[in-house]
């Protein structure tokens, strides 16, 4: 099930959203089915507290961009600076804002009043991009809570004593599992390589690899123990290479 979040600063415009939702739910069923909650806002600031204080994370956002206070391009700028990636979809009244919504990776957007041939399409576009991103995630137990983490964002993981230590983007996130049950979630996605007892990296992120020292793109190394050198240097290489898992 999808979690939605809508965000406008008129309830009828939401409510009209739902609505168009609710028959796309229809309409999907008779082909693969679409199930879905969805959450409302009023403001982005709202949106933005709920995600930052409350770990609240939809799976997607439906932004109207004329609001009162900030814009929805302001608030989804704020959002992707904070490090959330998830999916946009911009309503607005006027063409004027288009270039903004792409400079903020924003997937579509939908001129209003909404017309629903345009609105399935831009649906349809959303459902393939979530179908696309579904294993690009991994559900762990963190301190403070679930969370949902994009695969993508992990830079290393370090073991320190009962707890992995995730190294993002953004933050790190402290988990309390063994070395073993954490490369058991991330050896499925072929970009992390197992190094040594103590770290697990995302190859995406290494910048250099050199004798005794892996460089990372956010200025971390990470040492490699001499007997696993050979087999650390090949496993790059082949994934570097198309050979990854094999």
């Amino acid at each position: 099930m999808y979690t939605i979040a809508m965000c406008d600063d008129e309830s009828g415009e939401l409510d009209k959203i739902e609505e168009m939702l609710a028959a796309y739910q229809e309409f999907r069923e008779e082909g693969e089915a679409f199930a879905y909650r969805v959450e409302r806002f009023d403001s982005g600031k709202a949106l933005l507290h709920q995600m930052k204080e409350e770990d609240f994370l939809p799976d997607f956002l439906i932004m109207d961009i004329y609001m009162k206070g900030e814009t929805g391009i302001t608030t989804v700028r704020k959002m992707r600076e904070d490090g959330f990636h998830l999916p946009v979809v911009f309503l607005t009244s006027s063409m004027e804002f288009a270039l903004d919504a792409y400079e903020v990776d924003a997937i579509q957007y939908l001129v209003k009043p909404l017309e629903q041939e345009r609105f399935y399409h831009v649906m349809d576009i959303v459902c393939k991009t979530l179908q696309s991103k579904q294993e690009e995630y991994i559900m762990v137990k963190a301190v403070g809570g679930i969370r949902k983490i994009q695969v993508e964002q992990i830079i290393y993981c370090e073991t320190q004593k009962n707890y992995q230590i995730l190294h993002l983007k953004t933050e790190e996130c402290r988990i309390r599992m063994t070395s073993g049950e954490m490369h058991g979630y991330l050896e499925k996605f072929g970009q992390f390589i197992k190094c040594g007892s103590s770290y697990i990296i995302n190859a995406e992120h290494i910048v250099t690899l050199a004798r005794e020292e892996i460089h990372m793109d956010d200025g971390s190394r990470v040492y490699i123990p001499k007997k696993r050198a050979k087999e650390i240097k090949e496993r790059y290489f082949n994934y570097c290479f198309g050979d990854a898992g094999e």
